[in-house]
């Protein structure tokens, strides 16, 4: 997420934000937090109506945030906002680890069906062979009125 966009949702002005990060900068390591290229904020503001940015300078490049970094900026603001936003966060986040772990169980489940059902079409292959064998038997034994009559003849 973008700066000017975490600064609307913690109810801050952008330019509050990032005096914080500033102050506390050792807590926004590059996976948490980096700093877009020229090019990079050219492309994405020439594709997209940015609303939320338009007290930012033209030349003032934003930070983008990975979701460690919002949660770290949530703790970083001290407003009674940024700890209702921080508590959503980690809801989020808790949410999504449990909806991930579903994904693992359900693969694994997943997974052990494929292996039945393989199992079974071995087990229904040889009884498909043994079926095709005993009709194959039955078709090269004689007919009943081809067979030598045994026991009493006329």
């Amino acid at each position: 997420m973008l700066d000017f966009d975490l600064a609307l949702l913690y109810d801050v002005e952008t330019r509050v934000l990032n005096q914080a990060i500033k102050r506390n900068i050792d807590s926004f390591p590059e996976d948490f937090m980096f700093r877009l290229t020229a090019a990079e904020w050219q492309a994405m503001s020439s594709q997209m109506v940015m609303t939320s940015q338009a007290k930012r300078p033209k030349s003032a490049i934003p930070y983008a945030f990975t979701e460690h970094g919002v949660t770290m900026l949530a703790s970083v603001l001290k407003s009674p906002k940024a700890r209702q936003m921080n508590i959503a966060v980690i809801r989020a986040f808790i949410g999504l680890r449990k909806f991930a772990l579903q994904q693992g169980e359900l693969l694994g489940q997943l997974k052990e069906l494929k292996d039945r059902i393989g199992e079974h079409d071995i087990q229904l292959n040889s009884i498909y062979d043994a079926i095709e064998n005993l009709l194959d038997e039955k078709t090269t034994q004689k007919s009943w009125t081809d067979r030598e009559r045994i026991g009493f003849k006329k």
